[in-house]
């Protein structure tokens, strides 16, 4: 399954960098190719191309706060976590996005 998405938190500081770690490290265990741009402090990194939007199975949106771009999302499959529950509960947030794409 290939996964991409968003994490984002009201400051923009640690919050936002521990749901991207937690996320993809659950995603790599389970064998799935996942990438999560954050929206921090200091901007945009790690940023999710067009091309890997499109070849996305499902998008994962764990933010607190408006996000940048989001309309980039508009057409995917997209699930809405918080940026809480994804730090503390990512495989929770992972069976959910695998209810999703298996549905």
């Amino acid at each position: 399954m290939k996964i991409v998405g968003v994490s984002a938190c009201p400051t923009g500081v640690a919050h936002t960098y521990m749901a991207q770690e937690a996320l993809e490290k659950e995603g790599k265990r389970r064998g799935y190719d996942i990438k999560i741009e954050t929206q921090g402090s200091i901007g945009i990194e790690n940023e999710v191309s067009e091309e890997e939007v499109e070849e996305a199975d499902i998008v994962i949106l764990a933010v607190s706060v408006f996000i940048e771009n989001e309309e980039r999302f508009e057409d995917k499959l997209t699930i809405h976590a918080d940026v809480n529950d994804a730090i503390s509960y990512p495989a929770k947030v992972l069976d959910e996005v695998e209810k999703l794409v298996n549905s």
